[in-house]
């Protein structure tokens, strides 16, 4: 019987574990950041991370990217060390993308995250993130660590061997990979081996699903734009499952699953993203009684 992936609230982790992977783990979970949406509402509920936290900010095809950069911006004046993600999809041109690089040089920012993007047509010249990171090759910048976007599980439109050609030649371009959600780690593992059979050698951070809450959700959705939360519903079934037939989701089991591998050399996993639909007080309440319980 396949085990339950909700974990009872404050159960302790898995003491069959070795005390090296109990501390890679905990590791792991202290290196943690989240995934925010910019939202007119989500600075100020910030306020329960620690100082200085790495902050993903997502780019939505809704809002565009400028509201990206200004709350990077605001954001990075808070001492946050934030992470702005540049959507190829996003960025018009060349010159569009000097621009960015410009605003971005300016903060204390020394890492992007580059996806192609969710929006369904391209609003210029750009249509996936390779395109744009061989641009960006081009340009002086500050940073020292690019991250590009990794799928373990099937994409919707795009087959696993297109996947993982782009995956190899964007390795060129970039210092760090990070997994879409994925709520089996047994996915997750083989498909990190057959990375590296390929010779795709990049860190891996491990995209994790936050405490998520169906009433949440679906509040998030709707500040985000009905058009973004439906595709992304739409092109992830298996997630809009799982966390729209249970009142809540809390992915202990699954951390517990993916740990003896936090500690192999082999698999290069960083840390966690945490994909936490801006339940951001739940969320860091959750990481900090699960690190209590490691």
């Amino acid at each position: 019987m396949r085990r339950k992936e909700n974990a009872k609230k404050g159960s302790p982790i898995n003491r069959f574990l070795s005390q090296e992977v109990k501390q890679a783990l905990a590791e792991s979970m202290r290196e943690a950041y989240m995934e925010i949406f910019p939202t007119g509402t989500i600075e100020s509920r910030l306020d329960v991370l620690e100082q200085g936290s790495y902050v993903a900010v997502t780019c939505s095809p809704t809002k565009g990217i400028d509201e990206t950069l200004d709350m990077s911006e605001r954001l990075a004046e808070r001492g946050f060390k934030v992470v702005p993600h540049v959507a190829a999809k996003m960025v018009k041109h060349k010159t569009h993308l000097k621009e960015i690089l410009a605003r971005l040089n300016d903060l204390p920012i020394i890492s992007i995250f580059v996806p192609g993007g969710d929006a369904l047509k391209a609003v210029g010249d750009y249509s996936s993130a390779l395109e744009l990171l061989r641009d960006l090759a081009e340009f002086d910048h500050n940073f020292s660590e690019i991250g590009i976007a990794a799928h373990p599980e099937r994409h919707p439109v795009i087959s696993n061997e297109v996947l993982l050609d782009q995956l190899i030649k964007k390795q060129e371009y970039s210092n760090y990979l990070v997994t879409q959600m994925c709520f089996d780690a047994e996915i997750i593992v083989n498909w990190i081996r057959e990375i590296r059979g390929h010779g795709v050698t990049l860190p891996a951070w491990i995209g994790l699903p936050g405490v998520s809450q169906r009433g949440s959700l679906m509040k998030t959705s709707i500040r985000i734009g009905v058009g973004d939360s439906l595709r992304y519903l739409k092109n992830h079934g298996r997630i809009a499952a799982k966390l729209l037939m249970s009142k809540e989701y809390r992915p202990d089991d699954l951390l517990t699953n993916l740990a003896p591998y936090l500690a192999d050399p082999y698999y290069n996993i960083e840390g966690h993203h945490i994909y936490c639909f801006n339940a951001v007080e739940k969320t860091e309440g959750w990481r900090k009684e699960f690190m209590d319980n490691i």
